[in-house]
């Protein structure tokens, strides 16, 4: 399948209309009328990623995270993005990120379901067209009231995880949840405005816990990867059902660090 026909697919899921300003989304390297057989996928192109994809014969590498955010005034091998680049297009690989188009239009409803969060809304509006809001985020009602410790092994379960981060009373008693995947700073705000008693989401710093638990808000920090690597399945059974033709790899659960 041409590369062009492939980006199609993508689009049709996350259209790239629906991405933030500030991200940078699409056909990061490489060419469309490249033949496509094989598609890798991860959350990250980091150095294994990019390594995995060559070693299983992929021609496209498909991740979450863009690996290009900020211009670049030279592709050498001094950088660290710059040495990527430079691999992906000796092996003659394309590469394509699907982020905060993704994150509206796919990771949020996706991550509502693995939680079993019923009656959702959209939490961060971004944009508002004739088929109603679409945005970062959903609310809405648990599976039943329970205790936050009982969320945080409901969280566990859901995405794998072996451990959380709490910011409030273990034993307090939750029935309406807000979850974010990825860093959900930017939407605290949100999720006090909708009174929700329990935020889920990731790269929650002190100050901004201990501030949520002061409004009377819950939040467990998941972690980044923790929540969005539902990205890997969600893409390979979409591509799998959309494009029979393609044989597609993923990349294993893999925790960018330890705790140790």
């Amino acid at each position: 399948m041409e590369c062009k026909k492939v980006i199609e697919l993508l689009e049709k899921q996350s259209p790239k209309s629906y991405a933030c300003d500030w991200d940078n989304v699409g056909l990061l390297v490489g060419r469309e009328d490249k033949e496509i057989q094989k598609i890798y996928i991860a959350l990250d192109a980091t150095d294994e990623a990019i390594e995995e994809a060559i070693a299983n014969g992929a021609d496209m590498l498909l991740t979450h995270h863009p690996m290009i955010f900020k211009g670049m005034k030279r592709v050498t091998q001094e950088d660290f993005i710059g040495r990527r680049i430079i691999r992906l297009i000796q092996n003659d690989m394309v590469y394509y990120a699907m982020h905060t188009n993704f994150d509206v239009m796919g990771m949020a409803d996706l991550a509502a379901d693995y939680l079993g969060i019923s009656d959702t809304r959209v939490l961060e509006i971004t944009s508002v067209s004739e088929t109603g809001e679409e945005g970062i985020g959903r609310y809405g009602s648990l599976k039943k009231e329970m205790t936050v410790r009982e969320c945080c092994e409901e969280v566990k379960q859901a995405f794998s995880l072996e451990n959380v981060k709490v910011f409030g009373d273990l034993e307090r008693k939750v029935k309406t949840a807000a979850i974010s995947p990825g860093s959900g700073k930017s939407v605290i705000s949100n999720a006090l405005q909708a009174g929700v008693d329990v935020l889920i989401t990731g790269d929650i710093d002190h100050h901004e816990g201990i501030d949520a638990v002061a409004q009377n808000m819950t939040v467990i920090d998941a972690g980044h990867y923790g929540v969005e690597h539902i990205f890997i399945p969600y893409m390979e059974q979409y591509l799998k059902r959309e494009a029979k033709e393609l044989e597609i790899a993923v990349q294993p659960l893999t925790f960018p660090f330890q705790i140790i």
